[in-house]
């Protein structure tokens, strides 16, 4: 099944029916490597080169299993060192399509976990009658139109890929001659302050890609940035993302990430996570750009080139404990996909 999840557009495959061969066959039906992607379903952007990996789970309070799978656009590699939480939004609705989850009258919670990371994630689906609705007036930026809501609430992702939230234990390290915050609450990211570059962070996504000395230099950061995140050497990795930070015009923060090559045209879920939690580390790099209010509940609006992505943070002893965002998808093919 061909899904839109968020910002994100991908295959969703039940794991039980995918060949011994997973990624010969995965490179096959995107048609990488190819920045193209014309000889497969890929569109030739990380953010429609995307598969999830859904099976009934065997763990005690939980639904599904879904395992995210990053196919490269241009290398013949399939990574499985991050979650999306973009193409989540789609695994609920998929589940109970493929009969791996009993839809209920009216909302269908669910329990979904995350096998990249190890973590839950808590969504419901909306479910009239016992069916799939993916009509609704929820609306999201990046994405036209309206759609059916997905809430989706993160539980215990701090320090999921890299062990620890601030993986250096410092809110702040220096790197390449740099100031950076390295965070990690579901997203591993690398932040730092978009005028520390030389530019105002307002750029669009083409003017950056264009930069070729910006890009030489983020990826500088981020190849030393790795294994001091606990993630190893990370030259054929999807992960640390790279966040350039700048003031915002009426959220939080604004940002421009590279993922970790192409520049966003918004942001990822758990991305913005990340750096939403950056925002209320005191001494991040966000101190004194990010604009927040106090209190256990806070809803940390994370601008990006196509708009803005609300995070709702609920913080006990002055750390998050739990965020929420909200989503849609949309089903788009269902039928066979040849390899």
């Amino acid at each position: 099944m061909w899904m839109r999840g968020g910002t994100s557009k991908g295959g969703y495959f039940v794991k039980e029916e995918l060949p011994a061969k997973r990624d010969d066959f995965l490179l096959r039906v995107m048609g990488s490597p190819d920045e193209r992607q014309i000889d497969g379903m890929g569109g030739g952007d990380p953010l429609s080169s995307k598969v999830a990996v859904v099976t009934r789970s065997e763990r005690a309070g939980v639904d599904v299993d879904f395992l995210f799978l990053q196919v490269f656009v241009d290398q013949a590699i399939v990574s499985d060192a991050q979650n999306c939480g973009n193409i989540l939004a789609g695994v609920g609705p998929f589940a109970i399509e493929r009969g791996l989850v009993a839809a209920q009258d009216g909302e269908t919670p669910m329990v979904i976990h995350m096998d990249n990371t190890g973590q839950l994630a808590e969504v419901v689906v909306q479910t009239p009658g016992g069916v799939v609705s993916y009509d609704g007036d929820a609306m999201i930026d990046g994405v036209p139109g309206t759609a059916a809501p997905v809430p989706i609430a993160f539980r215990d992702t701090a320090g999921s890929s890299c062990g620890a939230l601030l993986p250096t234990g410092q809110a702040v390290d220096e790197i390449e001659g740099m100031q950076v915050t390295m965070i990690d609450n579901g997203m591993p990211c690398v932040l730092l302050r978009a005028v520390d570059l030389g530019i105002t962070g307002a750029e669009t996504p083409e003017d950056l890609e264009a930069n070729v000395a910006l890009r030489a230099r983020l990826e500088a950061i981020r190849l030393a940035c790795g294994p001091l995140m606990n993630l190893g050497d990370v030259t054929e990795k999807s992960v640390p993302k790279m966040v350039l930070i700048s003031a915002p015009k009426q959220g939080a923060i604004a940002t421009r990430s590279f993922i970790p090559h192409r520049c966003h045209k918004a942001i990822g879920v758990l991305g913005a996570v990340s750096v939403a939690t950056a925002c209320l580390v005191p001494g991040a790099v966000a101190e004194g750009l990010a604009v927040v209010g106090k209190g256990d509940r806070l809803t940390v609006s994370v601008e990006h080139p196509t708009g803005e992505l609300s995070v709702v943070a609920t913080l006990k002893g002055g750390a998050v404990t739990q965020a929420a965002i909200l989503r849609t998808a949309r089903k788009l093919m269902d039928g066979e996909v040849f390899a």
